[in-house]
Parts: structure tokens; C-alpha cells; sequence
């Protein structure tokens, strides 16, 4: 575990340290006391990433928000991004994202940015699939309401996922860095279950998608797919915040258990899971876990 443990240092480093003005690879290094060959040995291990390759994809995410959030030239977000040129910073971004920056800024495409997952999630995962058990802990969810039109759905299938772990195995994980790229989108990018209709032969429900405006039409690679979406109502569950950053499954687990035991009659409403996906949002320490699933008034 004490690679891991590293790792995790150093991704805590790039991702609270790589705006800062003086920030290099070497520093990350020596912060950490390792060598840059050490370093890049263990990134390659688990990530699939030299060291250089992983803060590059950091900064040139960062670099996508910018350029749509902010005013800022291109000079401007390429210097801020550790570039010294114009030129250097276009044709890395272009190598990433397969679009030039002047061009991502006018028409504001999906492009699949780099999410930084923390490495100890992705080991605090597979100790909990291999645990195959958790307590029954009650926990106090919060529940809240949101009325949804008729809008589209962009989402990514899968042939055999069963859950998150399984469809990152099966289509990667670059999903989650292009669908929150749509400013369009109504919520951050999330794994879902689709109802039974939306399902195509030799596909499992699960999938990852988000919700966007009906007149959304702007171009998408071809394995994503969008589908209109009726009117309903969205219940909302989220979990009480949690200390230990690893009990991030069993705060989706509670939240999951919550969902089982409420009883939406009570207030009006009955589940709807034939006419609209329920969304899994994950679960942050600071936040909770959040949990969205489709609901009707009852006659």
C-alpha cells in the first residue's frame, strides 16, 4: 500500500499546486522525495501515465475551462497553463481534444477532459466489492424535488456493466470527463440505470449520461447516443456528509437503502424507473452521497 499511499500524495500535490506560478514536474518530485524515474515507474504502473503526461492532461483541462469561462486570451490561458507559447499550447491542446482552442471556445463541443481520480477510491472500491457485505448503518438523507420538461438524454451504453466498477472496465473512464464538458448539461455527468424501453438488445441498463435542453443538437462522437426524455418529477436523495474519504461506496449504499425504505405514496408521488433513468452522482466527504430517481403524482 505504500505505493499507492505515494501516489496519492503526489496527486494531492498536482491537484492543489499545478496553478501555481512556479509549478514543475521536478518539484513534485522532490516534495515527495522520490526520483522523477521512481515517480514515472509507479504513474505507469497505475495510471497508465508518466508523470509529464498526467500534469498535462491537468493543465490542459483547466486550460478548457478557462478558455469557456473566462474572457482570457489564448496567450493569456496558455501561459497560465505552464506554456511559453501560443503555438506549443494549440497543438497540445489540439493532440488532446482533437479541436483547436479558438475553435472549443466558439462552439463550446463536448471533449473528453481528464478527471483526476484519487487512486485510494479506486482501492477503497475493490476492498469494497471484495468485502461483498455492508452493515445496515442508518443514516438521515435529505430529499428534495425538482419538476423536469421534456428534455433530451446524451448517454453512453454498455453490453454487460452491472455497476460503476464494471462499466469503467468495459468503456473506460473518459465518459465522465466529456459529458461534463457540456455546458448545457442540467447536472454533473452520472452513472444511470435506464428504464427497460431504453434498453437495446445485447445491452445492460447501466450507463452513464446527463440531461440537457430538447434543443440541444451539437455534435457528439458516435458512440454516444440521445434520446427524448417526458416530463416527470426528479427525487432527489443525499446523504449525510462523511469523515473518511474512503467511505465514499458506503455512503452510496446508504443512500441507495434510504431509496428502498421511502415510501413516495406517503406524499403523492409514485417511483416512475419505466419512463426515465435514476442517476447515481457519486458521493464527496464534504457533500454526501446524491442519488436522483424518476417519480410521478399519484392520481
Amino acid at each position: 500500500m505504500r505505493e499507492i499511499e505515494t501516489i496519492q500524495k503526489i496527486q494531492d500535490y498536482i491537484r492543489i499546486h499545478h496553478k501555481d506560478d512556479n509549478f514543475n514536474t521536478n518539484d513534485v518530485c522532490s516534495k515527495i522525495g522520490y526520483s522523477r524515474r521512481q515517480v514515472d515507474r509507479l504513474f505507469k504502473k497505475y495510471l497508465n501515465k508518466t508523470l509529464q503526461e498526467y500534469v498535462n492532461a491537468v493543465c490542459l483541462t483547466e486550460s478548457a475551462n478557462e478558455l469557456l469561462n473566462t474572457k482570457k486570451t489564448i496567450l493569456e490561458v496558455a501561459l497560465n497553463s505552464h506554456y511559453e507559447t501560443h503555438e506549443g499550447f494549440s497543438r497540445s491542446f489540439c493532440k488532446k481534444f482533437h479541436i483547436t482552442p479558438s475553435v472549443y471556445r466558439e462552439k463550446k463541443t463536448a471533449i473528453p477532459l481528464f478527471i483526476q481520480y484519487p487512486i485510494s477510491h479506486y482501492f477503497a472500491l475493490l476492498k469494497h466489492k471484495e468485502e461483498l457485505f455492508m452493515g445496515n448503518d442508518l443514516s438521515f438523507c435529505m430529499i428534495t424535488v425538482k419538476e423536469r420538461e421534456r428534455r433530451k438524454l446524451i448517454y453512453l451504453p454498455s453490453h454487460h456493466a452491472q455497476d460503476y466498477f464494471s462499466y469503467c472496465e468495459e468503456v473506460g473512464c473518459e465518459w465522465e470527463g466529456l459529458l461534463n464538458s457540456i455546458p448545457e448539461k442540467f447536472e454533473p455527468a452520472a452513472l444511470i440505470e435506464l428504464p427497460d424501453k431504453l434498453v437495446e438488445n445485447g445491452f445492460s441498463k447501466i450507463a452513464a449520461g446527463v440531461e440537457v435542453p430538447l434543443d440541444y443538437d451539437k455534435e457528439l462522437p458516435g458512440i454516444y447516443k440521445t434520446v427524448e426524455l417526458p416530463e416527470c418529477i426528479m427525487l432527489y436523495f443525499q446523504s449525510e456528509p462523511y469523515e473518511n474519504e474512503e467511505d465514499f461506496c458506503k455512503a452510496i449504499e446508504i443512500t441507495y437503502a434510504a431509496i428502498g425504505k421511502y415510501n413516495p405514496a406517503l406524499y403523492g408521488y409514485k417511483f416512475a424507473y419505466d419512463i426515465a433513468p435514476s442517476f447515481n452522482f457519486g458521493a464527496d466527504a464534504s457533500t454526501g452521497a446524491r442519488i436522483a430517481v424518476p417519480a410521478l403524482l399519484t392520481d
